[in-house]
């Protein structure tokens, strides 16, 4: 049966750290959702049954038509709810308290925050040395509490930092718990969390059970064909499908021509080998290749190969007898990233093949078991499902593939030079200790060449891009800080064993204000 666990919702009113929040609950073990406010009513509530709300921060003002609010019916739950920037002043708005414009008290970036006399619970242990260090982004701030409210901490540019209505279970701060920059923000939420009574229930193990029980009930009798790529995602969708309906899955490896080198061999013969799995090995790289010449557009690019997957997938549906479902290992980010709420606040940034990538047109039903997890929650399950160590803690590795390595035009010499590149870059970071310190790292081929000069001739070749980064989660990255001596000796390996390209760069662009790939 599947288990009932304790769940809170989060009602996003369109902050690009919202997924922060949950990143943070779901560490103390609470099962959360994301939802945004104009698809949460009070039948939305009731079939919910939160054990708490959190209101996350967002980009607008309560001043403005057509703000975003929360249903009024969520105030009236008896549950504890806790209001985050915009979260907080939308809760004063609608209990009774002032907003006002910024008019010079406006805060962005890290602050300080310090105490009030009355002790809050929501706070131990907190200021301990007097004063904790915040992370403000607001222009609006309450210029007066709702009645039942207090004060429990002000910063220099908002008095009404923290505050509460204990009697109720009400909690609001104008700062970013969930940010990295409020040190002690995960001990705020694992108070809220405690308070509320929560008994960390969610577990991978227990994920598993569900996610077999949902498959068995999606799928029925019904045949499945899995995207299967290679890397975690997929391979960790692939093997929890596998357990819940065996021979009625069929695993399809497109070869798209646009994997690394010798990436294609590899995944199949690992499967083949190590994991009773049927696995249709399809090579249509001519097909991809052919209908990306002379693209050059990143969308275009995208929507290209999940037009492409998708009829690759139908083919090999209708030549196993049928397959009603298709299976991909699309996570909660790539969800996050390509779909904007209708109406809503936030925006796309891109879209990924296997979500806005897709026509709205197709001949089978998606079966998405990883759809609301996290990258480091898959690891997790990917343990719960016996696979080993070092292919779990493989980086991540895009459904577009080298595509989106490639910006510009793609051509069959640029993702021959590249797979060269990549691989040389690769291995000096296994060789120098550092993979499994590096979340994500990969070699991109720059649209432009440039002059250089070897052996006392002039050069005209390509220039490549290196990019490795730091992560939990892939919302937010910084790039790995490489010693010198590392850049300029995979610089020199790349330029003295990699024909075609003359010029290496680094890049050292943090997500935000960039994303991880290069399109």
């Amino acid at each position: 049966m599947t288990h009932a666990h304790q769940r809170l919702l989060i009602i996003d009113f369109g902050s690009q750290v919202t997924q922060l929040i949950a990143r943070r609950l779901r560490e103390l073990k609470v099962y959360c959702e994301i939802h945004p406010f104009n698809r949460v009513d009070a039948a939305f509530l009731k079939a919910f049954a939160p054990k708490a709300v959190i209101f996350s921060g967002g980009p607008a003002s309560v001043f403005a038509e057509g703000a975003p609010m929360p249903p009024a019916e969520v105030f009236d739950l008896g549950v504890p709810i806790l209001g985050i920037c915009y979260g907080q002043q939308v809760m004063m708005h609608c209990l009774g308290g002032k907003v006002e414009r910024g008019h010079g008290t406006a805060e962005f970036g890290r602050a300080y925050v310090t105490p009030a006399e009355r002790r809050l619970p929501l706070l131990d242990g907190w200021f301990a040395d007097g004063r904790e260090q915040v992370w403000m982004s607001h222009g609006d701030h309450v210029s007066e509490i709702a009645p039942g409210f207090a004060v429990y901490g002000t910063s220099p540019n908002a008095p009404f930092a923290i505050t509460a209505d204990p009697a109720r279970s009400f909690y609001a701060v104008q700062f970013h718990p969930e940010v990295h920059h409020t040190p002690k923000g995960a001990k705020l939420y694992e108070n809220f969390v405690r308070l509320a009574g929560f008994a960390g229930d969610w577990t991978m193990g227990a994920y598993r059970e569900d996610a077999i029980e949902k498959i068995r009930a999606q799928v029925g009798g019904g045949k499945v064909i899995c995207a299967l790529s290679g890397g975690v995602d997929s391979s960790v969708a692939a093997l929890l499908i596998h357990q819940a309906i065996g021979d009625q899955l069929t695993c399809v490896f497109v070869d798209h021509g646009l994997m690394r080198q010798g990436e294609a061999e590899e995944v199949v013969s690992m499967f083949r080998e190590h994991y009773n799995l049927p696995l249709i090995h399809a090579d249509e790289s001519d097909l991809f290749l052919g209908a990306l010449d002379g693209v050059s557009d990143p969308e275009t690019k995208r929507k290209t190969i999940g037009r492409l997957f998708i009829e690759v997938f139908e083919r090999q549906a209708e030549a196993i007898g049928g397959a009603a479902f298709l299976a991909q290992g699309t996570l909660y980010p790539d969800v996050i990233e390509s779909v904007s709420v209708s109406g809503g606040p936030s925006v796309t940034i891109k879209s990924h093949h296997n979500v806005g990538g897709l026509p709205e047109k197709m001949g089978m039903k998606l079966v998405e078991p990883l759809r609301e997890l996290f990258k480091d929650e898959v690891r997790a399950l990917g343990r719960e499902l016996g696979l080993p160590e070092k292919f779990i803690r493989r980086h991540p590795f895009p459904g577009p593939g080298l595509a989106i390595r490639c910006p510009g035009e793609i051509t069959r010499e640029k993702l021959d030079i590249l797979r060269r590149a990549d691989a040389v870059y690769i291995d000096q970071i296994r060789r120098h200790g550092l993979y499994d310190a590096i979340w994500q790292a990969f070699a991109a081929i720059l649209p432009v060449k440039t002059v250089g000069v070897m052996g006392d001739g002039r050069t005209y070749d390509y220039a490549c891009a290196l990019r490795a980064v730091t992560s939990v989660d892939g919302m937010t990255a910084d790039y790995y800080p490489f010693t010198h001596d590392f850049l300029s000796e995979t610089a020199t390996r790349i330029i003295n064993e990699v024909q075609g390209i003359n010029r290496v760069f680094y890049d050292v662009t943090s997500k935000p204000p960039g994303t991880i790939e290069m399109e």
